[in-house]
């Protein structure tokens, strides 16, 4: 299992870097993924309490913070597997660092749903577990396709 070093999600920088509270304004589509870093799942578009990093999976309207995009078709898997699960790493690295880390799709559930269930495998829930934990911490229909499933269950 990967060990972490766990951030709180509320913390202050000194020296004249941002201050203040970084948790989250409001709770809605947050899970806490099994190391226990949080991390937020919406619909792109849908309005939302600022993040620190998205992880966008469709096209859409771009937050006004930092994000990152992967080409990832609705019902389906990532073009690029290699990018996929770099971004998914990086997300999951900003997540432990204590920064506010979303994932978004069109919908909201089927791709964002894949893309927390695969933060869970990479933060060491074993790949057959990823479906069941997702549909019970972030939606019933969370991982929609079984190409979707297969993806998960081959991850690294």
């Amino acid at each position: 299992m990967p060990r972490h070093v766990i951030v709180p999600a509320t913390y202050g920088m000194q020296n004249g870097g941002m201050s203040g509270d970084r948790s989250w304004a409001d709770r809605a589509g947050l899970i806490v993924l099994p190391g226990g870093a949080e991390v937020r799942g919406r619909r792109i578009g849908q309005p939302a309490s600022p993040a620190d990093f998205a992880l966008l999976l469709a096209a859409g309207p771009v937050p006004d913070w930092p994000y990152r995009r992967v080409r990832w078709p609705d019902f389906w898997v990532p073009v690029d597997r290699a990018d996929a699960i770099d971004a998914l790493r990086e997300a999951l690295r900003r997540a432990y660092a204590g920064e506010r880390v979303e994932v978004a799709c069109k919908g909201g559930i089927g791709r964002t749903g894949t893309a927390l269930a695969a933060l869970a495998v990479l933060d060491g829930l074993p790949a057959q577990r990823a479906v069941p934990w997702a549909r019970a911490h972030y939606h019933p229909r969370a991982v929609e396709t079984p190409w979707q499933r297969r993806w998960l269950h081959r991850l690294p």
